[in-house]
């Protein structure tokens, strides 16, 4: 998919990651296009479906959700019928905000996002150990985020984003 993105379609995800509420004529202008033509191309990249949406990103502290965790599960049994309903009883739990199935020691990691302590506690004894499957858990708590980020690289995210620090920053 990669290669079917031409230099102008990379400038575009570079500017709608960092900015989705950008108007179409500030992104027409940063990409020297006029807005029907930027619209165009941008609508495209929709329907081709590798733009999935455009999303607010909330603060959980500002919302009073203090505490955040890495929970890794290992299942007591593999068969597919107890992997779905385990995957299924996931889909349910507002708590987790992400469920990856990962390589090694644990079959999957939970990003968990509760208010403090006794919420973690509670998820934790009353909705994940019963879920189907579950064998084993094994929890970390989480001091800070080092790095959080949606953007994904295009091959010149960096250019793009240079150039555009460098327009900014240019004297008028």
């Amino acid at each position: 998919m990669e290669n079917t993105l031409d230099d102008l379609d990379k400038k575009i995800l570079a500017i709608v990651q960092r900015d989705g509420r950008i108007t179409n004529a500030d992104l027409a202008q940063q990409i020297h296009l006029s807005p029907p033509a930027a619209h165009a191309r941008l609508k495209r990249l929709q329907e081709r479906g590798i733009i999935r949406g455009f999303v607010a990103l909330l603060d959980q502290e500002r919302l009073g959700y203090d505490l955040m965790a890495l929970i890794h599960v290992t299942l007591a049994q593999h068969q597919r019928e107890r992997v779905q309903e385990f995957r299924a009883a996931i889909q349910t739990m507002p708590q987790v905000l992400e469920c990856f199935h990962v390589t090694g020691e644990y079959d999957y990691l939970l990003k968990v996002v509760v208010r403090n302590r006794q919420e973690l506690e509670q998820f934790l004894v009353e909705t994940l150990t019963p879920a189907p499957g579950v064998g084993r858990i094994h929890t970390n708590i989480v001091f800070s985020q080092v790095k959080t980020t949606t953007e994904l690289q295009t091959s010149n995210s960096r250019h793009a984003a240079a150039q555009e620090s460098e327009t900014r920053n240019a004297p008028r």
